[in-house]
């Protein structure tokens, strides 16, 4: 491990993180909340000075480009937590605790949604500005961006690409890594944009359509409304936010593709694309239905709440139009269902994603054929593509990991808040960057009432749901520290 590399990685990151806190500065300069300036014109500050500590002992670029796979994990989970770290420093002058601040930032950087703010009459637009914000970088991902704009990592970009975003199958749309980059920011900022114009369209005004936009595509959730996207009392609003967060869980490779060829070919062709609509589509199903049955709403409310909860939680935004802490318990259950499904590769979303079910899936038809005919060979395929078995024994771990880490975490925060639903709801939800629970920690509840060892275990599932566990599993052999 060099160490050297990866303190100049960070510190390279650290520096440009700094341009991210100018943002919300010019924020308050627009909303005329210039009291509101200096908590992220400080911490701007501070960024870039850590940046330049971090760079003092330069390193060759030679060494950068031949960064190892090994090390390109540690810089990626490196860059994250710092990140995190200090997004957290504008929220300390808000009256945040250390810990309260630490969890509202990496729940933002992670898009995990999930919030301690009770009462949002307390706070500026600023700040709910600065939340979004810190959404909408976070679900692209923040190394994703360094490789499209910084030409000194172009060469390790590959290594930290697919560090940040592994994939059972690696696909990139373009040649080269960095515009491969470059690509998928773009269409993440034309979504963003074309979201707004949309909301503006509907009847919502400036701010509360760009708040909106930076969470739905990011798949975050943040919003400045106590009750999510209840509060915009507007169904067609809903529906808007219902198809950008169902585009935003796509593959972006793909949507590129099809960009790029002027058809839907390269989306409709793909096997993950068919099981994340049909998976959203019978969960939709079976939801309405519930809601119908059981909890008495009608037809048309039924349907629009169950494809709006399912298509938000399946891909890990986790809004709010309806408080369904109340709902009856079938419904509940299959919405937890799609707690543990996620998103496309290569998309915003947390969660497991869909293309690991598909080849669960596989890898289990496969075990009971051969049960059968133990001789025989049976190639596992995604996207057309053979698994290799190294890539196979992978993708059973990451499984077997997961749910164990859920597991275990369940049962900590059930011995600290003596309490199953809250308990198993809170770490499903932040393994899975998707927000909200059930119980006081549902979609218009808040974790502000947590004790503070359960804050920070949710931090530690919030950050390995969204980095998804290869680099929190690397840092725990001890080969990887020797110098």
């Amino acid at each position: 491990m060099r160490y050297n590399l990866i303190f100049n990685l960070m510190g390279l990151s650290s520096k440009y993180i700094a341009l991210i806190f100018i943002i919300p500065v010019i924020a308050a300069i627009i909303l005329k909340e210039f009291n509101q300036i200096p908590p992220f014109l400080i911490t701007a500050v501070l960024s870039y000075f850590a940046g330049i500590l971090l760079n003092l002992k330069k390193v060759p670029q030679k060494d950068i480009d031949n960064i190892k796979k090994s090390e390109s994990l540690v810089a990626v989970l490196f860059v994250w937590v710092f990140f995190a770290f200090l997004c957290s420093i504008p929220y300390l002058f808000y009256n945040f605790t250390f810990s309260d601040a630490c969890f509202e930032a990496v729940a933002g950087v992670t898009t995990t949604g999930s919030t301690i703010i009770q009462n949002y009459d307390l706070y500026p637009k600023t700040l709910f500005f600065y939340r979004s914000l810190t959404h909408w970088f976070g679900g692209m991902g923040i190394v994703v961006l360094f490789i499209a704009v910084l030409p000194k990592i172009a060469v390790a970009g590959r290594q930290m690409f697919y560090a940040e975003a592994p994939v059972p199958v690696e696909d990139k749309a373009t040649p080269r890594i960095r515009f491969t980059a470059s690509w998928l920011w773009g269409i993440y900022f034309a979504f963003t944009i074309a979201e707004i114009i949309v909301l503006k369209l509907l009847g919502l005004n400036l701010f509360d359509a760009t708040l909106t936009s930076l969470s739905t595509i990011s798949t975050g959730g943040f919003l400045h409304l106590p009750n999510s996207v209840a509060d915009f009392h507007n169904n067609w609003v809903g529906v808007c936010i219902t198809i950008f967060t169902f585009i935003a869980g796509m593959n972006y490779i793909l949507i590129y593709r099809s960009f790029k060829n002027k058809r839907i070919t390269p989306v409709l062709k793909s096997e993950e694309f068919r099981a994340y609509f049909l998976i959203a589509a019978i969960l939709t199903l079976f939801l309405s239905a519930s809601l119908y049955f059981n909890s008495h709403q009608s037809a048309l409310k039924s349907f629009l709440n169950a494809s709006f909860e399912i298509v938000t939680t399946m891909t890990s935004t986790g809004f709010g139009i309806d408080n369904y802490v109340n709902w009856d318990l079938a419904s509940k259950a299959i919405l937890f269902m799609a707690f543990f499904t996620g998103g496309c590769a290569a998309s915003t979303s947390g969660g497991i994603k869909i293309i690991r079910w598909v080849f669960i899936f596989k890898y289990l038809k496969r075990e009971i054929n051969k049960i059968i005919h133990p001789q025989a060979v049976y190639p596992i395929k995604l996207e057309g593509m053979t698994v290799a078995n190294d890539v196979i024994s992978q993708l059973v771990a990451f499984f077997a990991f997961y749910f164990a880490i859920f597991a275990s975490c369940s049962f900590l925060i059930i011995l600290i808040e003596k309490n199953i639903t809250v308990a198993i709801s809170s770490a499903a939800t932040a393994i899975g960057n998707i927000g909200p629970g059930f119980g006081i920690v549902g979609p218009m509840g808040s974790f502000a009432s947590l004790n503070i060892f359960t804050k920070w275990i949710l931090i530690f599932l919030m950050l390995i749901g969204r980095l998804e566990i290869i680099p929190f599993l690397a840092i725990l052999n001890k080969d990887l520290w020797k110098n």
